[in-house]
Order: structure tokens, then C-alpha cells, then sequence
């Protein structure tokens, strides 16, 4: 298989069913998986992590630096503003499970230096790594999912998704088959997030909390979305 123009990670998925419902079996999988190039300059796959039991599952954007490094998710700078507020909102951090949409690191060198600069991932690599995603939420079904920035809730939510119009509000999650394509929007609009066996909640990534001039307030919205999250698992 030709990683560079496969872009697409279900090949790597383990061929029988209940792997592909086993979280360690996923993971182990995931190791290995070529379906895009960004495996070429990452130092790791870093799958999602926590409560394989847990009600929540909260879903970033891709592994940082000190994630590739350390092959964990959200253990960085951003993780440290993640824990915090999931603290103050009322969640344990040990009762949820913690992934990103996309499982390598992107980055770019600045010429001659050393310091790998973040780039967001873009639709052909998202896409690729959509089949982790969907298995990750079958293995779970969670009560709650949290889209932590704009490039979760889009491959969640699909390309229409702005994270000003529909942060903090309690979201029908769309049909796994549909997630982060263009139905998954139109599901949005339609369903009542009450009726829903899993419900989609939107923030911000707590990285944004990092590069804003006033952390506080940027910081107090993100608390703010994170206990909507906690009312719904009351």
C-alpha cells in the first residue's frame, strides 16, 4: 500500500470485529499505521488514552510536540490548561477518554532551527485518520462527546462546523457513519439533542487559552462550555 496517496487509515484497522471494538487491540493497530504521510516525520502514533468505562469523550485536534515526544495525548502546555478546567467544571479527568481527530504530529522548521512548529492538518489527512475516530467511539459509546477546537468539531461535525456559532450548547451527536461529513451538519439542525443517545458539546482547544492576550476570559469560556458538559452527565 502506498502511505502517501492512500490517505485513508482502515486498511490498519485490525481485520476482526471485536478488535476493532477493543480499545488495546485499536491501539496496537494504530502503531503501525501508514494510511497518510504524516507518519514519515512523526515520532509516534498517539492514540486516545483513559476510562475505557468513562461517560465522556473529549477530542482535540492533533498530538503536539510533547505528545509525539511522549506518545500520550493532551500532556503538554495545553493538557495543563485541559486538566485545570475539567478540575473546576466538575469532571475527573480520570473518568474520561482522550483523543485527538488526527493520531500523528504535523509540523513544520523554521530554516536552521531546531523547534517544530505546529500546522493544522488538513482535509485529505483528517479524513485519512477518520476510521481511528469512529472506531474509538463505537468502542466507547459515550453519553458526551467534546469537540476541543475547530478541527475536532469538523471531523465530527463536517466542514460547515464554526465553533462560534455552536460552542457551549448541547448538540445531537450525528450517526457514526455520517460523522464529519456534510450529513453530519444537516443531522445537527435537525435533531434534538435531547432525544439523542450521545450528545456533542463544542469548545474551544485550551491551546487557545495559551495564545490569547487575555487568558482569563478565554479561559472562563472554555469553563464555562466544559459545564454544560457536566450538567448533561447529571
Amino acid at each position: 500500500m502506498n502511505a502517501k496517496t492512500s490517505h485513508d487509515a482502515e486498511p490498519y484497522l485490525p481485520d476482526s470485529p471485536e478488535e476493532r471494538t477493543d480499545l488495546d487491540a485499536l491501539r496496537h493497530a494504530a502503531a503501525g499505521c501508514r494510511g497518510c504521510g504524516l507518519y514519515e516525520n512523526a515520532t509516534q502514533t498517539v492514540f486516545g488514552e483513559g476510562s475505557a468505562g468513562g461517560r465522556v469523550v473529549l477530542v482535540g485536534e492533533q498530538p503536539g510536540d510533547q505528545e509525539d515526544r511522549q506518545g500520550h495525548p493532551f500532556v503538554g502546555p495545553a493538557g495543563r490548561v485541559l486538566d485545570r478546567a475539567l478540575e473546576e467544571a466538575g469532571i475527573e479527568r480520570g473518568e474520561v477518554y482522550i483523543t485527538n481527530a488526527v493520531k500523528h504530529f504535523k509540523f513544520k522548521r523554521q530554516a536552521g532551527g531546531k523547534r517544530r512548529i505546529h500546522e493544522a492538518p488538513n482535509v485529505g489527512e483528517m479524513r485519512a485518520c477518520r476510521p481511528w475516530l469512529l472506531a474509538e467511539l463505537r468502542a466507547l459509546d459515550p453519553d458526551v462527546v467534546v469537540a476541543l477546537g475547530a478541527t475536532a468539531g469538523k471531523a465530527l461535525l463536517g466542514s460547515s462546523f464554526r465553533v462560534t456559532r455552536l460552542r457551549g450548547r448541547l448538540l445531537a451527536l450525528p450517526e457514526l457513519e455520517t460523522i464529519g461529513t456534510p450529513a453530519a451538519g444537516r443531522e445537527i439542525d435537525e435533531a434534538p439533542p435531547g432525544e439523542a443517545d450521545t450528545q456533542v458539546v463544542a469548545t474551544i482547544h485550551p491551546s487557545a487559552v495559551l495564545r490569547a492576550e487575555d487568558r482569563d476570559a478565554v479561559y472562563a469560556g472554555l469553563l464555562d462550555d466544559l459545564k454544560v458538559v457536566a450538567r448533561a452527565l447529571r
